[in-house]
């Protein structure tokens, strides 16, 4: 007999293994390099939605101003007067252009003080790292917490844990593998394969251009618990297979019989990963790519490299063989028949109730309002900072420039507000005597201020006039001609620099040190078509009274442009376009999910009620969940719901399909106790094997990192596949037996189609010699 396509292509991967090794090789040596070509997101506001209320006005920001780098920096166990000498040391350190502080609570409390310190540069230019360096050096022997958002300490942070967290994973994979295998010979080989794929997969990353720091720091986890199914499968194929042939043709034998059977498998997992393709919070679709890409590699891993290693291993699997570790589980078989009566509808009401209370479930906007089990050192200081001191909130309000008397009244209302700690603005920034940066000044005014000959004022409100093309000035005499302070002052600096104008030193040492100030709030402050407003609010983030004060700041600063573009933002503005993109998306990941795997299940059961039977067990796994954190009242990170839905739905769906078909093998040739009880029998294997990978990856990531995100993601996995592992076990083997009858009845199989129309032809044959 000839061989089939697939036979053909399992002897040709077989044959060309050192060809395949050797491709294998360069591309591992490519990807050492080619993985520091990655670049890691760590801002999560960079996937907001085009038309996302942050979006727009974030990219406002960055086309009209610039934004300094700054980190706030507190020393505990200092008195006040110490305090206020560090102040000035702090003031006056190269690179610091200005430090905040004051004998308010939120400056000063319990023998600790707290400096916001701006420094001279844009917040991406290193120098600004120097400068924090510096102080810490400086003050290294004091109590010394610091916040900032310079440099890529999250990044430098999670690549060490994810370190920590890969190594202790692989350690217990080996012991997994060692348990669940009946040859320790195999475990070099499936460590191998997956090794192979996670380097791959990790090389590959940076066609992506950037991905997020969430994938970036889970995505070789869960591609390990993802598809270590994969190679399971293809070794307990390759075992059988050499009970009666030789190496290289069991080899064959097996991968031609497991390439269809992996990849049906997989189908149900890249089904729910690609649900996360459909979301409008663009880190859905990141991590949902980076985890197909990885299913991707895992499959080429299996079906391409890992033959040639069971070829190159098979003495070892067969000098080391050793009993399986596995025991069999014929009591759960024996429960299952005993008790489908009553667990299949508990079970039912159950579920019910889950998704009622799971409906309910706090969610967490931010990450902040995520406790991690461990805390980095930025964490640290938050904390320490939030706990001594009276604590802010920033949000910026954006408006159209041009109208300083608008914008000094908006101030002064804002100011007024309850919520309000404090505003600023170009139009209440002090400057010197009771004079605003914005306050308009004529010749006598400012030559009182700045200590000038009045003819030497006349004469720059002249020259002032003329480079603006402001004649009508020139003409009705520049005596009561206002000009804004700081224009004045940065047009006296500008003519001091070429020369045009001599001041004693005195006058040049201040305007000096006035012009820096003054451009620095300008690029802050002032753009080319907007002005930029910073208000300090004492509410919490993550509180609805937070966002309805949000909408009132919005509401307010329109009255008084109610013609133009006005936008606010900061972390609680971001905080709400979360939630509003988090409405639409747990939608559309729930409803994508269900549809895809029901489809891929219609296909694999051809019966209608069997996929929506083990649809049931892992949504209402989903279910249960979800429940915990809502009866504890323990919020879960919204992203983290969503991607661990996917997962959940995609991945631990796969115990239940192993029991389900097997259960449909079996289920017509022997009495049903006997069926239930060989189908356990025969999925506890895969059950235990996949499921213990995917818990104590689960675990590690929610224990091992101090990313709220991350470790709400990782308690979910855990805690859902625990539940998934207890259905599968104790309560999708009730539900085969009480919806056989269904199943059989919703069959759409080749055979019962052939039946039915031959059914129909009999009845028209009769009809017809009825009519004769």
């Amino acid at each position: 007999m000839k061989d089939n396509l697939m036979v053909k292509l399992s002897r040709f991967i077989v044959e060309k293994r050192y060809l395949i090794f050797l491709i294998l090789v360069i591309s591992v040596i490519f990807s050492a390099f080619s993985v520091q070509w990655v670049k890691v997101e760590n801002d999560l506001t960079k996937y907001l939605p085009d038309e996302a209320m942050s979006t727009e006005a974030l990219n406002l920001m960055g086309e009209e101003f610039v934004t300094y780098g700054s980190a706030d920096i507190m020393l505990a166990n200092v008195t006040y007067d110490e305090a206020e000498r560090i102040y000035k040391e702090i003031r006056d350190i190269d690179g610091v252009q200005s430090v905040t502080f004051d004998n308010t609570t939120v400056h000063y409390n319990n023998a600790s003080a707290l400096y916001s310190v701006m420094f001279a540069y844009p917040d991406k230019d290193e120098r600004c790292l120097v400068a924090l360096e510096t102080i810490e050096e400086k003050y290294q022997d004091y109590d010394i917490y610091v916040s900032t958002l310079l440099g890529n300490a999250v990044q430098e942070n999670l690549e060490k844990e994810t370190t920590v967290i890969m190594a202790i994973s692989s350690i217990l994979v080996v012991i997994v593998l060692i348990l669940t295998s009946e040859s320790y010979g195999e475990v070099p080989v499936l460590l191998l394969t997956f090794l192979s794929a996670m380097i791959l997969n990790m090389g590959t990353n940076f066609v992506m251009g950037t991905i997020s720091f969430i994938s970036n720091s889970v995505t070789s986890t869960l591609q390990l618990a993802l598809s270590l199914d994969y190679a399971v499968i293809m070794v307990n194929r390759y075992r059988e297979e050499r009970q009666s042939l030789p190496t290289e043709d069991a080899v064959v034998a097996a991968l031609s019989k497991a390439i269809p059977e992996i990849t049906s498998s997989s189908l149900t997992t890249i089904g729910g990963l690609c649900a996360m393709l459909f979301m409008q919070f663009k880190v859905g679709p990141d991590m949902g790519i980076n985890l197909i890409k990885a299913i991707f590699f895992a499959l080429f891993a299996v079906f391409f490299i890992m033959p040639g290693l069971l070829v190159l291993f098979a003495p070892l699997i067969d000098k080391w063989k050793h009993k399986s570790f596995i025991p069999k589980v014929s009591f759960i078989g024996e429960f299952a028949y005993k008790s489908y009566k009553v667990i299949a509808p508990v079970f039912l009401v159950v579920a019910l109730i889950a998704m009622y209370i799971s409906g309910s479930c706090p969610y967490a906007y931010g990450e902040d309002g995520i406790p991690t089990p461990l805390k980095n050192e930025t964490q640290i200081a938050k904390q320490m900072m939030s706990d001594t001191f009276t604590s802010t909130n920033m949000i910026a309000v954006i408006v159209p420039s041009g109208d300083f008397d608008s914008e000094r009244e908006l101030l002064n209302e804002l100011t007024a507000m309850d919520e309000v700690h404090s505003a600023m603005g170009l139009a209440n920034i002090e400057a010197m005597d009771g004079y605003t940066l914005t306050s308009k000044l004529n010749p006598r005014q400012f030559a009182e201020l700045a200590d000038l000959d009045y003819e030497i004022a006349q004469f720059l409100y002249t020259a002032y006039a003329t480079e603006h093309e402001e004649y009508g000035e020139i003409i009705r005499g520049v005596s009561n001609y206002g000009i804004p302070l700081m224009d004045i002052f940065l047009y006296v600096c500008d003519m001091l620099d070429q020369g045009l104008v001599e001041l004693d030193i005195e006058q040049m040492n201040m305007l000096s040190d006035l012009k820096v100030q003054l451009n620095s709030g300008k690029d802050q402050l002032l753009g080319e078509n907007y002005n930029r407003m910073l208000v300090y609010t004492t509410l919490p983030l993550g509180s609805e009274t937070t966002y309805e004060f949000v909408e009132t700041v919005k509401a307010t600063a329109q009255s008084y442009y109610p013609d133009g573009d006005v936008h606010v933002v900061g972390n609680v503005t971001t905080e709400m376009d979360f939630k509003e993109s988090f409405v639409l998306d747990n939608v559309v990941v729930s409803v994508v999910s269900i549809l895809i795997v029901l489809v891929v299940l219609l296909f694999t059961f051809n019966s209608v009620a069997m996929p929506i039977v083990l649809i049931m067990v892992i949504q209402g796994s989903i279910w249960l969940n979800f429940s915990y954190p809502t009866i504890i009242d323990d919020p879960v990170f919204f992203l983290s719901y969503l991607i661990t839905s996917s997962i959940q739905m995609g991945a631990n769906i796969d115990y239940a399909i192993v029991a389900a078909s097997r259960f449909m093998e079996v289920k017509d040739k022997m009495p049903k106790k006997e069926a239930i009880t060989e189908t356990m029998n025969f999925a506890f294997h895969t059950i235990i094997t996949s499921g213990s990978i995917m818990v104590a990856a689960g675990f590690l990531v929610g224990n091992i990192t101090s990313s709220g995100s991350i470790v709400s993601m990782g308690q979910g996995l855990f805690r859902g596949t625990c539940i998934s592992i207890v259905l599968c076990l104790f309560v999708l083997p009730q539900m085969l037996l009480k919806s056989e009858k269904l199943v059989d009845c919703t069959s759409f199989s080749t055979a019962s189609l052939k039946n039915v129309a031959k059914n129909l032809l009999e009845v028209k044959d009769n009809e017809e010699r009825v009519t004769d």
